[in-house]
């Protein structure tokens, strides 16, 4: 909610992804006349699609719910779309499980969610500082799932055809701290339940930034941020 009023500005990669999904879309053999968009994102305009948006917050003329309450009766939805929020849930299988049942016979799931090795470099940088500061470390960066295991999960939500591949985004920052500024105003900053409750120490958020610059700069003193952005594709069946 803190990051909704301000997402326009920092929606680049979300940007990137809805229009990937409409072209995938696009070429899709099967057209439908009405599609479940569940993202932050006003979805692609396609030939003969009416969406209906919805959200963890409710866009303009949408509906708010939680991916892992889906508020849908067996068989009901033709297509669903989520962008860039699956990574977040707390159980992935028993989401996948909820929108398979949702969708009409023949009906399709496109995905797209963070995974794989997304913000490695952030996560290699920050466990590294903390060890050196306070001895330990706490989860600063949350697992994502491999693109390999995304495939197996479709399979066992009962999905056919399944399909999981992976594009990896990398955007180039002039120091660290930028990239944190921009994972807050994408509403995707640490949210583990395991992580320690108190501010992250200047000290430690210093010499993170050390250690990323030294490790990831390249010849130019900019410094990469990797996102792998994980797209699934699966078909409810006949």
């Amino acid at each position: 909610m803190r990051a909704a009023p301000g997402f326009p500005a920092f929606a680049f990669i979300a940007e990137a992804v809805t229009a990937e999904i409409g072209e995938r879309l696009s070429a899709a053999p099967q057209r439908f006349a009405q599609g479940l968009w569940y993202g932050a994102l006003a979805p692609p305009v396609l030939d003969g699609v009416a969406w209906a948006r919805a959200d963890l917050i409710p866009p303009q003329g949408g509906i708010a719910f939680d991916e892992e309450r889906l508020p849908f009766h067996t068989q009901s939805l033709g297509l669903y779309v989520s962008v860039l929020s699956l990574h977040a849930v707390n159980d992935l299988p028993g989401a996948l499980a909820q929108i398979r049942r949702a969708l009409k016979p023949s009906g399709l799931f496109v995905a797209a969610m963070f995974g794989g090795e997304t913000l490695h470099e952030l996560k290699i940088a920050l466990a590294e500082a903390e060890i050196e500061i306070e001895g330990g470390l706490s989860p600063r960066v949350s697992p994502f799932v491999d693109v390999r295991d995304a495939g197996a999960l479709l399979q066992r939500a009962g999905f056919e055809k399944p399909v999981a591949d992976v594009d990896r985004l990398c955007v180039h920052y002039q120091h660290p701290l930028k990239l944190l500024a921009d994972l807050k105003g994408m509403g995707e900053t640490n949210v583990l339940m395991e992580r320690r409750r108190r501010f992250l120490k200047r000290r430690v958020l210093a010499r993170a930034g050390e250690i990323y610059l030294e490790k990831f700069a390249g010849a130019d003193g900019r410094v990469p941020a990797t996102f792998d952005i994980v797209y699934l594709t699966g078909s409810a069946g006949a």
